[in-house]
């Protein structure tokens, strides 16, 4: 028997959560192009600071999925889309996940470019209201500024992710944590330069890339194995999530079932998947025993969407 779910929407908590979630991601859009801006202006010739710079443009891709699968997920099935559409939740993840991968990759390898070729970059001087300046300090200050509001909204997100199972979310945390991960690298590397440590703004940036470049390849694998169904995960942790094994318990724990098998996937924020049950001898009115377990089930985590519960004579494990 096939029970479909008719919520679309988020329980009035966890929609209340998101709406909070959309306003961290407006927000972050706005302060990732004004840091890009800044940045431009103070750019110089440092290769973690030109690292930094194009951490941020990259950014922008997070947030800006998110915001279109946003529009996406909650619209009803319809005849092109029996399921609904909550997968592009699932894709906007992807997209983040390759957007960090295909930061800390270019950094990388402009990196070690830099450093085999021994390359050294001159920050020069800039005049600021008649007074000649360093370079570097302008740098500095900029980077540091950005800093703050980089660690603030990650964090912001990293705890909204865990509450809203939302993967997008959380991997655009991870892309904040980046963000101010390369901004510090390239202070390091610009007091290096200052200090006459030539190399220092090149190993620094490597350093960050390379934590950048495992973040990204951990994230993508999570999210193409989302698409492949696979077991529902944890957000923060990416361990098996615990609500399957605690839905078959609810179902074994019924008088009338002799045996149940549940398999589930993610889609996007949500669970879907099958439930097999062997009903005892003897069972009476089993439709109407379907229909009441199926409405437990959903009814006993708000992640589960949609679930069909079938009859079965024997599971075969």
């Amino acid at each position: 028997m096939t029970a479909i779910h008719d919520r679309y929407e988020l329980p009035p908590e966890k929609a209340a959560l998101h709406r909070r979630a959309v306003r961290l991601e407006w927000w972050t859009i706005a302060f990732f192009v004004v840091a890009i801006t800044v940045l431009a202006v103070v750019l110089g010739q440092s290769q973690a600071m030109k690292a930094a710079w194009v951490e941020d443009i990259l950014a922008l891709a997070p947030p800006i999925a998110f915001l279109v699968a946003n529009r996406y997920r909650n619209r009803a099935p319809d005849d092109e889309h029996p399921y609904g559409h909550h997968r592009s939740v699932a894709i906007a993840f992807l997209a983040s996940a390759l957007a960090l991968l295909a930061l800390g990759g270019y950094i990388l390898v402009e990196s070690v470019l830099r450093l085999v070729e021994g390359e050294r970059p001159p920050l020069g001087l800039i005049e600021v209201f008649g007074h000649t300046l360093w370079l570097g300090w302008p740098m500095i200050v900029v980077l540091l500024a950005t800093m703050v509001p980089a660690i603030l909204l990650g964090r912001a997100k990293t705890k909204l992710a865990v509450q809203l199972h939302d993967k997008v979310l959380h991997a655009d945390a991870e892309m904040n944590r980046a963000d101010w991960l390369t901004a510090l690298a390239a202070v390091l590397g610009i007091v290096g330069i200052g200090a006459g440590l030539w190399w220092a703004d090149a190993v620094a940036a490597i350093v960050i890339s390379a934590d950048i470049v495992r973040d990204g390849l951990r994230t993508t694998r999570t999210a193409v194995a989302d698409l492949m169904d696979r077991r529902p995960r944890t957000v923060a942790d990416n361990r098996p999530h615990p609500l399957p094994a605690q839905l078959t318990t609810l179902a074994l724990d019924q008088p009338w079932v002799a045996d149940a098998w549940l398999r589930l996937r993610e889609e996007g924020h949500v669970f879907v998947g099958e439930l097999f049950v062997v009903p005892r001898p003897g069972t009476d009115d089993l439709v109407g025993r379907l229909d009441r377990l199926s409405r437990l089930l959903r009814d006993a985590d708000w992640r589960m969407h949609d679930i069909a519960v079938v009859p079965v004579p024997a599971i075969h494990r």
